[in-house]
């Protein structure tokens, strides 16, 4: 549901009535957010946040509603967790879509500004409670709603989505199968947040301030929650702290035990990290569909899906420590772009688009600018795609004996080639990834 700022301002005045409050002022977009919009304003001189879904026909096949998140997040903040105070939801006669009204809370969520901060041992103990107390809820405490993983319906969820995105990308397929053949047991369930990282995380002079985001929010192994955030593309520029880009994972073990009681299980752990990481592989590759559904037309969408690259790279690195050491020692080749010569081609067309783009910058601001950040991204893609792209061909036989067990990890070559290819696809998609330059030491023995 596509708004005019007008259309907003009247439903969510309708929104603030019934909580007895003030008609917005302020209204501004939040950057940010690859699946919800977030929008800032201020009520009777106080600060809050709508958070709203972009169309109700995005919610149609989510696990449960904003009333439902509300609610949780409610009983979070009851536990003692880091949560914003939910003061309102939105019904369908206010006419501006599903989402829900909070008081906005002190800090910041950008993930360049915290990683700056001096206390980050602070800030990593902090959070390890908080995500303690968040397991700490029980199916009581939230609504019926709320679902529990099942581990192996997970992974065929997976699978089904990795088929009908095409079904070939090989490391993709190395990960489901490693993941089918390694699934631990059940073991009792706890509330996940679902999405427990940075970036999602508000804190201020190095004191958590809040948790955000609980749409992802189910019953299910606590190990995963503790390995969402430890992922290498939640590390941002700190790749060298493995917990939440804050600290060692020691320290973060060490908090949350004490916390929890609960030990935490290093084997758990890497099964879910590598789950998480094609889980999100396939997230960031499904964005390509919803653009192109016409669902949501933002430009980021695009963009995200070239970061299926990234969490590619990565699980590469992960599942690569189960293969043989002839294969691990295979080294793979840099990369030489070369030069252009005669008539500008089409990778220098969009590289001078960006730079003139680059001009308007100062003319631009507030969720445009970010967006203009987005678009330049995206033609540099173009640029370095275009050198690219005749290289890079996929095999749908492959990944079929990958999942079918016929190929694997112990294939003479396989690792090695695709490590070529991963490396490669994430220089053109992502040069700046900071897992990228470990990869390129790790394979090619280049600093």
């Amino acid at each position: 549901m596509t708004l005019s700022a007008d259309d907003l301002t009247e439903g969510l005045s309708r929104v603030l009535a019934r909580a007895g409050m003030e008609a917005p002022a302020e209204l501004e977009r939040l950057t940010g957010g690859a699946t919800m919009e977030s929008w800032r304003f201020l009520s009777g001189g106080e600060a809050f946040v709508l958070r709203r879904a972009p169309s109700l026909e995005f919610m149609a096949d989510r696990p449960f509603g904003h009333d439902t998140e509300a609610a949780v997040i409610r009983a979070a903040k009851a536990a003692g967790v880091t949560a914003p105070e939910v003061i309102a939801e939105l019904q369908l006669e206010d006419g501006i879509g599903s989402g829900f009204v909070m008081r906005a809370l002190p800090g910041t969520a950008d993930p360049k500004v915290i990683l700056q901060f001096d206390e980050a041992d602070a800030l990593l103990r902090e959070a390890a409670q908080d995500l303690a107390r968040i397991h700490s809820l029980t199916r009581d405490d939230v609504p019926a709603a709320v679902p529990v993983m099942d581990y192996r319906a997970a992974i065929a969820d997976l699978r089904a989505q990795f088929e009908e995105a095409g079904g070939d990308r090989p490391i993709i397929a190395l990960g489901l199968k490693w993941m089918e053949d390694n699934c631990p047991e059940p073991c009792e369930p706890v509330l996940n947040h679902g999405d427990y990282r940075l970036g999602n995380l508000l804190a201020e002079e190095g004191h958590l301030t809040g948790v955000l985001d609980w749409e992802l929010a189910h019953f299910g192994d606590r190990h995963e929650d503790l390995a969402f955030g430890c992922m290498a593309v939640w590390r941002f520029a700190r790749y060298d702290r493995p917990a939440l880009g804050l600290g060692s994972l020691e320290a973060y073990f060490a908090a949350y035990e004490a916390e929890s009681g609960c030990t935490v299980d290093p084997a758990r752990f890497r099964y879910w990290l590598i789950h998480r990481t094609v889980w999100w592989a396939l997230g960031c590759l499904k964005m390509a569909q919803v653009w192109r559904s016409g669902e949501d037309r933002m430009l980021e969408r695009v963009v995200i899906s070239r970061r299926t690259s990234e969490q590619e790279l990565d699980l590469l690195m992960l599942l690569e420590e189960d293969a043989p050491e002839e294969e691990r020692v295979e080294p793979i080749e840099t990369l030489d772009w070369g030069l252009s010569c005669g008539q500008a081609d089409a990778g220098e067309l969009a590289q001078a688009v960006s730079e003139w783009l680059e001009t308007l910058k100062e003319q631009i601001v507030g969720h445009d600018r970010f967006q203009l950040a987005v678009a330049r991204n995206a033609l540099g893609i173009i640029e370095r795609d275009y050198r690219l792209l005749p290289s890079y061909i996929e095999h749908f036989g492959l990944t079929g004996d990958i999942l079918d067990g016929k190929k694997g990890l112990v294939t003479p070559g396989l690792l090695a080639d695709q490590r070529q290819k991963a490396f490669e696809k994430t220089n053109v998609d992502s040069p700046k990834y900071p897992a990228l330059a470990v990869a390129r030491k790790k394979w090619t023995g280049d600093n």
